[in-house]
């Protein structure tokens, strides 16, 4: 334990030249040894025990999704997160929006518990406000009953033995609190691999060279550099004369530093405000933040006051990141790296649980350093690639998983893996597997080779509407799929039959996939489901059209949000009663009013029925019923 917490220590260059108050009560002094017994005085904090199924670390989209998905499967979570707001780059302290596989403009937009939170924010946030945004993702987790949320909360150091991670200690410092948390299995959304780091798991770092992974947009030789940070700003029009004065450590911008950057709007920028370089983007993070305040302030003074930009008088700015976006740092190693090859030429994996789409989009760590170089390189890709399981945990620990940007992967394949809708669906992927080990008494290698229960982890990923490419529904449990289909009406080929036909949304395959039939008042068009003998039922589900062909995500960029429905989506069913039929006769209903998700699950007591049947009443403006798949469970 203590030498973990010395070599942390070390890590974050504490070890010499700095007196450091310990939590702990033991003081760190310049060339002394650890004391075991603290100064009289010192020791303020409160210590607190918790033992869990689950401990998530980092509380990003990924971290976030990754809480969720457990406990939402049974697990007991503990969700710490170093911060007071949760959500990472997205949250309104860095204020990235988040972007995936969407920007291929096809029908990739990714689903699940994601899309969930999206939907959320579209309709309960219509003002986008990044702090709202910040509270829909709050009461998200904070409403679920088996998360154990510990906001502020910094992890400390972490025991081990062998293969297995014993316990972590975190503080809070507003609390004054030191938590002793031990867990079955442990989730590092850290985006940093801070928990990897601490108990020695293998971990790579830099850019590899071309020769390594074959990558022929790798570097002719390996070295420690990276991605770098970045700082945002908005700003907004007051209609009057607005001027400005730049600090005088900011840096000094000229035309021609912009001839690779354009400034094409002034209300929110820009994702090139970036440094990396002869920094280390964790440990020099104090230096790293003046220094792109700096660019920052330089950039905002030439818009101002170059003269080049007059349509900038009105404006000024309204905030300005204080907390570093980043790209890069550690990546976790797994039972399988993935590279280039793997995003460019997609396989399908036997264990895939998520899929990515974002360009192949490095950035040169030299940054505003050196504003002759592009700003980034991006490979656009034809199409989404899988993520396999072998990806998401250690290869040294046995109940050590990651999401985020610290997965398995080299520095190439991480340009495109990094951004956050595809870090969120890899939450999820490791939230359901770690709830599946503890069921199962597994590890992630246990899973991975098994073909049983590898193909169980899908199909639960399935069910729960995460992102999977070509796995399709085979659940022996859903009823539904051996019942007769029939409707009221038709529009076309989107035949009542698609919602059993194993494919919750559009695949870009050239065939429907789900249901229409024109809807209006007085005219309620219903589909049915029928058994040839009776069956319990005590749970439908249903996947519904919400416009996965467009972007759905909050911006402080206008363009950014133009591309989009700002509240409820058109396509979705908004009002529909399930009738539970018995001989022809109604044994159970169930309405469902003012609905704006994709996925909608109603559970009710098991009644013995022979028929199913929904009828839809209105949607959210589209003129036709939509119904991707209806499930049905005892």
């Amino acid at each position: 334990m203590k030498e973990n917490r010395r070599n942390f220590m070390k890590a974050l260059g504490l070890s010499s030249g700095t007196l450091f108050i310990d939590p702990f009560g033991e003081t760190l002094v310049p060339g002394e040894k650890i004391l075991d017994t603290a100064p009289k005085g010192l020791n303020v904090y409160k210590k607190r025990s918790l033992t869990t199924d689950v401990l998530v670390i980092g509380g990003g989209m990924s971290g976030i999704c990754a809480a969720l998905a457990a406990a939402r499967n049974g697990s007991k979570v503990v969700f710490i997160q170093n911060r007071s707001r949760l959500g990472g780059n997205a949250s309104s302290e860095i204020r990235m929006h988040i972007s995936g596989s969407s920007v291929l403009k096809q029908v990739w937009r990714e689903t699940g518990l994601l899309e969930e939170i999206m939907l959320d924010d579209s309709v309960l946030n219509q003002q986008n406000a990044y702090p709202m945004f910040d509270f829909v993702m709050y009461d998200k987790v904070a409403s679920e009953p088996n998360i154990t949320l510990l906001l502020d909360t910094v992890l400390y150091t972490a025991q081990s033995s062998g293969r297995k991670i014993q316990s972590v200690t975190a503080f809070c410092s507003p609390t004054e609190e030191i938590y002793e948390i031990k867990a079955r299995h442990f989730a590092d959304c850290t985006g940093d691999g801070t928990l990897a780091a601490l108990v020695g798991a293998s971990y790579m770092r830099g850019r590899e060279a071309q020769s390594q992974w074959n990558e022929s947009v790798g570097q002719p030789v390996a070295d420690k550099a990276g991605m770098g940070n970045s700082l945002l700003f908005m700003a907004d029009d007051f209609k009057k004369p607005m001027p400005f004065v730049a600090p005088k450590w900011a840096r000094k911008y000229q035309f021609e530093d912009f001839r690779h950057r354009g400034i094409s709007s002034i209300e929110y920028g820009y994702w090139w405000l970036e440094l990396a370089g002869k920094y280390d983007v964790v440990n020099d993070g104090q230096a790293l933040r003046h220094e792109l305040l700096a660019v920052l302030f330089g950039v905002w003074d030439y818009i101002k006051n170059s003269g080049n930009h007059p349509e900038s008088e009105t404006w000024a700015l309204t905030w300005v990141g204080m907390i570093q976006g980043k790209r890069e740092s550690r990546r976790i190693t797994g039972d399988l790296i993935m590279s280039q090859r793997d995003v460019q030429v997609p396989q399908d994996y036997p264990d895939r649980v998520a899929y990515g789409g974002w360009p192949l989009d490095d950035h040169p760590p030299e940054g505003m350093d050196d504003t002759s170089i592009k700003p980034n390189r991006g490979i656009s890709l034809k199409g989404p690639y899988s993520i396999p399981l072998r990806t998401l945990y250690s290869k040294d620990f046995d109940n050590l998983w990651m999401a985020g940007r610290n997965i398995s992967v080299s520095h190439v394949a991480l340009s495109s893996t990094r951004v956050m809708a595809t870090c969120a669906t890899l939450g999820q992927a490791i939230g359901t597997a770690m709830n599946y080990a503890i069921t199962h008494n597994l590890t992630g290698r246990g899973i991975v080779n098994s073909n049983k229960d590898i193909t169980a982890l899908q199909q639960i990923l399935l069910r729960q509407d995460q992102s999977l490419l070509n796995v399709t529904n085979a659940d022996t449990n859903d009823l539904a799929r051996k019942a007769a289909v029939s409707a009221s009406a038709e529009d076309g080929q989107y035949a009542a039959a698609t919602v059993t036909d194993g494919v919750n949304r559009d695949i870009a395959d050239k065939k429907p996939h789900q249901w229409r039939a024109p809807v209006q008042a007085g005219n309620e068009p219903w589909i049915a489901l029928k058994w040839s003998a009776p069956v319990s039922v005590g749970q439908v589900e249903f996947t519904f059209d919400t416009g996965l062909n467009r972007f759905l995500r909050i911006s402080g960029q206008k363009v950014v949000m133009d591309d989009q429905v700002r509240g409820l989506q058109p396509e979705t069913v908004a009002d529909f009663k399930v009738e539970a039929l018995l001989d022809g006769k109604v044994v159970h209903t169930e309405f469902v009013i003012n609905n704006y998700y994709r996925k909608v699950a109603l559970k009710f007591k098991p009644v013995r029925v022979d028929s199913i049947r929904v009828t839809v009443s209105r949607t959210n403006g589209d003129k036709n019923a939509r119904i991707f798949e209806i499930r049905c469970y005892a």
